[in-house]
């Protein structure tokens, strides 16, 4: 065999260059059957005799050996180290003038050669790029797309292939490909070729590489994607030919315009079919499937228009499905039960509706199941929910009275920081009701936590919300009993540190908070006041030409506030605050020029 190969090449080194059709077509027919062979052994062989440089001759539109010297190199390339020889050997030119050819086993091996250099191999899709490979495969590819004979199909797979080969995990040749509008092109090859598996499979696989970039979702909104995808998935029984289907709806279904197509298409009864037939399974796959389709809903749920058309009023099937799932003994379903409440509870309609119809005893009853080593995610799903359900004033009272404070205070123990984020911002939506702030700013445990997260520095989000309802506690309560248990459990130094936040809204915040402690308690708070610099803060404050107009004013009624503590007034006197506050007099801002006056007045009355 070996020998008979080494005699191979040597007379193909002679027939090449004489160009006897028929000699030269026997030692292409002995090097097909020694690559059938054995592939690696043979491509070494070739690689080593130098016969790839002659093959760039042989490649011309008029040969009849034309098409069998592609699938010479269709072979070799199936090989990782004959990739750069075959450009080095510059293939690429020729091969992509024979794309130009109307010989269908030309254009077909041609295609497969260009197809397996380019696999994995950046200087093949760069030589392809160069050519101008992949423009003519699209025009081929449109051009043919409505011939639906078992060779043209072939051609059409191996094109696609191609295509996919060239661009895949590479953002700038998928970005070329789509400016080529390849992305329609493939959406027609889909919906004429449905029954052909082999080029579903590849549209399939192209769409999946494709719709990760963002610039393709607008080309994707265009097309009819929504119907195929959804018409092609009703076919599937297998479980691997549906799972290719969910790895493109998946990052398809992020845009907003095509979740509505989806739903219109009827995506969201497949999904809710497949749940139905696996929520009791326990094999692997439809465990896997049951999280895919279950996620995917709740992924539709994330648009607005999407979302909206689901919930029909509360009265939609689709929705009343999704409630059936929070009592559900499968986590999963829980979980997404719990999100998509979440999500539906994004307008304060929909949120208004479904605490009247008592979404919310289901909530807390899912919450109890998870109080003891529960789920996380489904956890911090379950307060998601309930937080945006408390947004809407009408359903803070609701809420209060179903005794939601106390189901989420169960979870203060919680060691987990995303599920510690949703119970503080699920409180801080209830509590603007004065008896309610009041009644959880004198629950120590509550306090002592809330000041424990302030220092939390690992994780914004906690460490924000704590400071926020430490400060709304005070603010709507107006409570003494809640100031002296902040200061006794050392809040105050964190809602000093808060009026120096980077976000308006929180140092605003922080400020009406102290305004209000200096007003009630000034005499409890002055300590902690003082080793917080609260009075340099201030100085700083209202010095500081960025700060915006409520910060400034609201700095000065702190000033006056402050005014009554006899530390606190020695230290305003040192810091020479007159010249800050007299140069504010003249602010463009009404308000606080006026309030620059009143503390001017004060200052020196008391200085």
């Amino acid at each position: 065999m070996a020998d008979n190969l080494s005699d191979t090449l040597k007379k193909l080194k002679i027939t090449a260059v004489d160009r006897t059709e028929d000699s030269l077509e026997g030692c292409l027919d002995c090097l097909l059957q020694a690559l059938a062979q054995n592939n690696t052994e043979t491509s070494e062989k070739i690689q080593g005799s130098g016969i790839l440089q002659l093959f760039a001759d042989l490649l011309t539109p008029q040969s009849s050996c034309t098409a069998k010297v592609a699938n010479i190199i269709a072979e070799v390339a199936k090989n990782e180290f004959m990739r750069i020889p075959c450009v080095d050997a510059g293939l690429i030119s020729p091969l992509v003038q024979l794309l130009n050819s109307k010989d269908q086993e030309v254009l077909l091996q041609t295609g497969r050669a260009l197809g397996n250099i380019c696999y994995d191999s950046h200087e093949g899709r760069s030589a392809v790029d160069q050519a101008g490979g992949a423009q003519i495969v699209i025009d081929h590819l449109r051009s043919l797309c409505g011939i639906t004979d078992p060779a043209n199909e072939k051609l059409l797979t191996v094109f696609c292939g191609m295509l996919m080969n060239y661009s895949n995990e590479n953002d700038s040749l998928q970005a070329q490909l789509i400016n080529m509008g390849v992305i329609p092109t493939l959406v027609k090859l889909l919906g004429i070729h449905c029954q052909n598996a082999a080029l579903t499979e590849m549209c399939l696989v192209a769409f999946g590489n494709l719709a990760e970039l963002e610039s393709s979702k607008e080309q994707f909104a265009s097309t009819n994607i929504a119907e195929e995808l959804v018409k092609l998935f009703k076919k599937q029984i297998e479980h691997d030919k549906r799972e290719m289907i969910f790895e493109v709806l998946a990052p398809l279904a992020e845009n907003d315009a095509i979740k509505l197509q989806l739903v219109e298409a009827g995506l969201v009864e497949c999904l809710l079919e497949i749940v139905q037939q696996k929520v009791d399974s326990d094999k692997e796959d439809d465990i896997a499937e049951l999280k895919t389709a279950s996620d995917l809903m709740v992924l539709l749920l994330l648009g607005d228009e999407s979302m909206q058309k689901l919930f029909e009023g509360g009265k939609g099937n689709v929705f009343q499905k999704v409630l059936s799932w929070i009592p559900s003994s499968n986590h999963q379903l829980q979980l997404a039960g719990a999100l998509a409440i979440a999500n539906f509870a994004r307008n304060d309609g929909n949120c208004i509706h479904m605490v009247d119809n008592g979404i919310v005893e289901n909530l807390m009853d899912l919450l109890n199941r998870h109080v003891e080593d529960g789920n996380v995610t489904v956890q911090h799903a379950a307060l998601s929910a309930l937080r945006n359900l408390a947004i809407p004033v009408v359903n803070k009272g609701k809420m209060l009275s179903a005794g939601v404070t106390e189901a989420v205070l169960k979870f203060l123990k919680s060691e987990m920081p995303p599920v510690q984020f949703k119970l503080l911002g699920t409180l801080r939506m209830l509590i603007d009701a004065q008896e309610a702030a009041e009644q959880l700013g004198k629950n120590v445990k509550l306090v002592e936590r809330l000041v424990e997260w302030c220092e939390a520095k690992d994780h914004a989000g906690v460490m924000g919300e704590s400071n926020r309802l430490l400060s709304a506690l005070i603010r709507h309560s107006k409570s003494k009993d809640v100031i002296k248990t902040i200061v006794q459990s050392g809040g105050i130094k964190h809602l000093v540190t808060m009026a120096t936040s980077e976000h308006v809204i929180m140092q605003n915040e922080a400020l009406v908070a102290l305004a209000l402690i200096a007003a009630l308690e000034l005499g409890t708070a002055e300590k902690d006041l003082e080793s917080a610099k609260l009075v340099r803060i201030l100085h700083r404050l209202l010095a500081d030409e960025r700060s915006a107009p409520e910060i400034k004013y609201n700095s000065m009624v702190l000033i006056c506030a402050v005014m009554g503590s006899e530390s606190l007034h020695k230290e305003v006197q040192d810091l020479a605050f007159l010249d800050v506050v007299s140069k504010l007099r003249s602010h463009e801002n009404k308000s606080v020029a006026q309030q620059a006056s009143l503390t001017e007045q004060r200052l020196t009355v008391e200085s």
